[in-house]
């Protein structure tokens, strides 16, 4: 759809080739197909489901191994694709859920929760963190420590605490022993490496390409294509067919937002509503920052994060500008609000789409409070600590 509006704004020429093509950011297409091709070979080594099952079965109880299974759907999302954090672990909460007789309904809203949380902390981890890695010239590096300060993955990391007491609030009654899980074979630890191998050398091309350019769009794809090769060999399968199974979707459907946000931005329609909103809060920042962060977690639940982030990041810039503050304030606020709010509803993610669907294939349908039982606490937890952090180090 986005791709479709897109190319109606070029033939009416509202924007021109020569625009849309400039006003795509090239550098964040490259780090998302590029991780995209070396998440799905992980994936299918099974290595992040051994690890999963080995946690698991060192847990002392049930609580403890779902909060296990939880962390690790977090830490994997840091660094792999929501969705296919998801597909990874799914298996073995399901599993387990069988063997101990128990409902895997809040055990998979749980993962994705986690998941779609912590995939906010890493430039590679979510496409809205890469619009922003690419917005403001952020780099790998960057979502640490920016500009002297800790950066975004503090935030999160902050928030995650704080949500993981609420995930032990409601699992604290599954005091079951666990059964042992027989072990994943892994089917090659090749795949890891290469994504170990790949977040070094982001992190070491932060120091290289300190405005963000296009060095780590080119690393990604470099690795994605070794990625593709490796799938080949092992696989014996054209290579055609790996580039087939890619999420195009997503990829053009990037492609359209950017050349959207850019069409909006040549317009005006960007100054005009940073001139309407800070009218509307006059010179109070707080009031400001605090609208930001959570008007996006309340359109979020409801709406693709994606979209509206491309379109406010803008928004937030021009904001700032006006009002004479450090443009990460709102920046951060804005990622915050947008990427976590979507854990509110089964809607609200594709992350949580997804776990809905397993969960329907098992017999479960989730109902919409069904999910909100455990994503608004989750959420209002997560992202007020991260609202609150972001606002005592980035508003002076």
């Amino acid at each position: 759809m986005a791709l479709g509006a897109a190319g109606l704004l070029l033939l009416s020429r509202t924007i021109s080739f020569k625009d849309a093509f400039s006003s795509i950011n090239w550098n964040v297409m490259g780090i998302f197909v590029g991780t995209l091709v070396v998440a799905d070979i992980f994936m299918e080594s099974r290595v992040p489901a051994y690890i999963a099952e080995t946690v698991v079965d060192r847990a002392k109880n049930t609580a403890w191994a779902i909060l296990a299974i939880c962390a690790l759907a977090g830490f994997v999302s840091a660094f792999v694709e929501n969705v296919a954090t998801v597909l990874i672990v799914a298996p073995i909460a399901l599993s387990l859920a069988k063997k101990l007789k128990i409902s895997p309904v809040n055990m998979m809203i749980a993962i994705a929760v986690s998941s779609n949380l912590q995939g906010t902390a890493t430039l590679i981890g979510d496409p809205p963190s890469m619009l922003l890695g690419g917005f403001a010239k952020m780099n790998f590096a960057d979502f640490f420590f920016y500009q002297g300060r800790p950066s975004i993955f503090f935030a999160v990391e902050l928030g995650a605490f704080v949500s993981f007491i609420v995930l032990f609030y409601v699992f604290r009654k599954h005091k079951e022993k666990i059964r042992l899980i027989p072990a994943e074979k892994v089917k090659s630890w090749t795949p890891a490496i290469i994504l170990v191998s790949l977040i070094a050398l982001l992190a070491f091309s932060s120091f290289l390409d300190t405005g963000f350019s296009s060095l780590a769009g080119i690393l990604c794809m470099v690795f994605g294509i070794i990625s593709l090769f490796w799938k080949k060999y092992i696989s014996r399968t054209p290579l055609l067919e790996g580039i087939r199974s890619l999420d195009w979707e997503t990829t053009f459907f990037l492609i359209g937002i950017f050349i959207l946000v850019g069409s909006i931005t040549l317009t005006g329609w960007i100054d005009s509503i940073s001139t309407f909103l800070s009218g509307i809060i006059g010179g109070n920042i707080f009031l400001g920052y605090t609208l930001i962060v959570f008007i996006s977690v309340v359109l979020s639940a409801f709406i693709d994060n994606v979209p509206f982030l491309a379109a406010m990041l803008p928004v937030a810039l021009s904001m700032s500008g006006k009002l004479g503050i450090n443009p990460s304030l709102f920046l951060f606020g804005l990622l915050i609000g947008a990427s976590v709010g979507g854990n509110i509803t089964p809607i609200g993610a594709s992350a949580n789409i997804v776990a809905c669907g397993l969960l329907k294939k098992e017999g479960y349908n989730v109902k919409f409070g069904e999910f909100a039982k455990i994503g608004l606490p989750f959420t209002l937890a997560a992202v007020g600590v991260a609202y609150l952090f972001v606002w005592v180090v980035w508003s002076g």
